[in-house]
């Protein structure tokens, strides 16, 4: 359990999440996934990173509970400190895959949710089974942020339309929409992710590292700014007592 790596191919590095039941991750886990695409791409032999999980879904999103679990004082721990803690582990593991200094192709499989949703927006590419979603449920977990991610993946109005109903986009959807490169049966995603990222690891690596930066500068929207404005409005919806007064709903119909 936990952020692994493998390197299956010459040039080509495999980041695995694994967090069982759902991949819902705690503080911890954005924290340790962050630090390890960031080696990932400083590793000089490496030219492609490809982001993975174990599991019914690729990821879930922030570790609700833990944060249920501080405010009902069944950890050792002051204030906000759970939250405050997921907000920086996202910020860092959204930008770790940004700025990671080679291309990232993320491999998506059942649900991608929340915190997922950061993580495949700041990807270079997506490649996604068949069975794959995609989604921003914050507003019925009493929360808010990522929408700057979900903008890349979706056009504005659609964006706008998802993130306030917390439906989710198939990735068939986002195939038509030109942010997943390909949709393919579960058996076959490992295969197709490593193809695609075996064609970029193929290149020059220093070139690619230069490819990267120059992309990323002249991006349109400053991704670590953007999100960040956002998680401003995450904290003040928790100071207001809106956030628990969601989450706590979120938590019994969880356990129904």
């Amino acid at each position: 359990m936990g952020v692994s790596t493998s390197s299956p191919e010459k040039g080509i590095s495999v980041v695995t999440v694994d967090f069982p039941p759902v991949n819902a991750l705690p503080v911890r886990g954005w924290f340790d996934l962050a630090d390890t695409v960031r080696a990932a791409g400083r590793d000089p032999e490496i030219r492609c990173v490809v982001l993975t999980a174990e599991g019914r879904g690729f990821n879930a999103g922030v570790n609700i509970k833990e944060i249920q679990r501080e405010r009902e004082g069944l950890r050792e721990t002051d204030g906000h400190r759970a939250l405050i803690g997921a907000n920086r582990g996202c910020f860092e593991a959204f930008a770790a895959v940004y700025e990671c200094e080679v291309p990232v192709v993320a491999a998506v499989q059942g649900f991608c949710l929340g915190g997922g949703i950061g993580l495949v927006g700041n990807a270079d590419a997506i490649v996604a089974s068949e069975d794959a979603t995609f989604g921003l449920p914050e507003l019925d977990r009493g929360a808010l942020g990522a929408a700057t991610h979900l903008a890349r993946l979706v056009p504005q109005h659609l964006m706008r339309v998802l993130y306030y109903t917390a439906r989710t986009a198939t990735a068939a959807e986002l195939h038509a929409h030109g942010s997943v490169w390909k949709v393919v049966p579960r058996e076959e995603l490992h295969a197709a992710a490593l193809e695609l990222a075996r064609q970029i690891a193929a290149k020059d690596g220093h070139l690619l590292r230069l490819a990267k930066a120059a992309i990323n500068g002249i991006d349109p929207v400053d991704v670590r700014r953007s999100y960040r404005f956002e998680q401003g409005f995450t904290f003040e919806a928790n100071l207001s007592g809106v956030a628990d007064r969601v989450r706590d709903t979120f938590g019994k119909e969880a356990t129904q």
